[in-house]
């Protein structure tokens, strides 16, 4: 039964092949999954921290339309128009979220989940529509196919072939992240833990909030049609959660943040390898397996750690009240 469910574990076929025979693949397959999920983690902590895990999400879905439209009118899947396209879409998203949020009584969960439903359906019904027109695919856009990366155009540089373009574009992308984030780290700060605080500092959080919200669409852009909207959404939460697990302090946090990137790219492959399954869903069913474990096993914050302290209280509580009434 068990031999029916999952496929025989070869170990050389697994986790030794793919860096022998197929060294030239792997590599750039891997380094993208860790640009990706290392760019989105560095993100995704400040989002966290916002509580707008959800608003990543919705971004992520309401995409679709943006990029949709933006091809319609270019007719071409170059990346500045599929930006521009992207960009205006994170815009819309979260104006109408804070627009529900703030002239009615729906609540802010309620709110994320009705734009970003809205604006995924009318993109699947624009490519449906214009089907002969858009070359574009629904499900592309949902798992992407990250295994193809090797066979996309490579970048020359000095008569040198340096790299496949979306991984040159992504490592761009991360770079220009990391500048942000060490340029606009204290407004960042203040704005994520206090933003009254920041407003009487003379920052303006709503400022920041949305060049996060642009920056996230560029990253999402750059990265969806290769690996996908699933693993853009869980590399956004899962690295940044799993690391706030284990330290209280920010920058350890981005620092664990990109291990558990690399850590995610690396098994997710091989995982993925050793099913024969989407290696994008490899990476993010190992991002919940880390995230399970450490979830457990936390040396502060896990669930056995809380339990064992729990019965120590417990039995130190109980000893305290043996001993009150023997003395009396």
């Amino acid at each position: 039964m068990r031999e029916n469910f999952l496929p025989a574990f070869d170990f050389h076929r697994t986790f030794v092949e793919p860096w022998s025979a197929y060294f030239d693949n792997t590599i750039w397959i891997v380094v993208m999954g860790f640009l990706v999920a290392a760019t989105c983690g560095l993100i995704g902590c400040f989002i966290i921290l916002r509580r707008m895990a959800l608003v990543g999400d919705a971004i992520s879905h309401s995409l679709l339309p943006g990029i949709t439209l933006a091809f319609l009118l270019t007719q071409s899947r170059d990346t500045l128009p599929m930006m521009i396209g992207a960009i205006a879409a994170g815009v819309v998203t979260v104006a109408l979220i804070e627009a529900i949020r703030q002239s009615s009584r729906i609540k802010p969960d309620a709110a994320i989940g009705i734009v970003f439903s809205s604006l995924f359906a009318i993109g699947v019904v624009l490519i449906s529509v214009f089907a002969d027109s858009v070359d574009l695919d629904a499900e592309c856009v949902l798992y992407g196919e990250i295994g193809w990366i090797p066979l996309e155009d490579q970048v020359v540089l000095g008569g040198h072939e340096i790299g496949p373009l979306p991984v040159i574009r992504m490592a761009a992308i991360a770079i220009i992240a990391i500048g942000l984030l060490l340029a606009f780290y204290k407004e960042l700060l203040v704005t994520s833990f206090d933003a009254g605080l920041a407003a009487s500092l003379g920052i303006n959080p709503g400022r920041f909030q949305y060049g996060l919200t642009l920056f996230l669409s560029v990253v999402i852009v750059s990265s969806f049609e290769s690996v996908g909207v699933i693993l853009v959404i869980a590399m956004l939460i899962f690295p940044g959660a799993t690391a706030m697990l284990l330290t209280d302090r920010l920058p350890r946090t981005l620092w664990l943040s990109a291990l558990f990137s690399a850590l995610y790219a690396v098994l997710g492959f091989h995982l993925a390898t050793w099913l024969d399954a989407s290696i994008a869903g490899g990476m993010s069913v190992v991002a919940g397996a880390v995230f399970t474990l450490v979830w457990i096993f936390a040396p502060r914050r896990g669930l056995l750690m809380k339990y064992v302290f729990k019965s120590h209280t417990n039995v130190g509580s109980s000893q305290s009240s043996q001993a009150e009434m023997t003395a009396s």
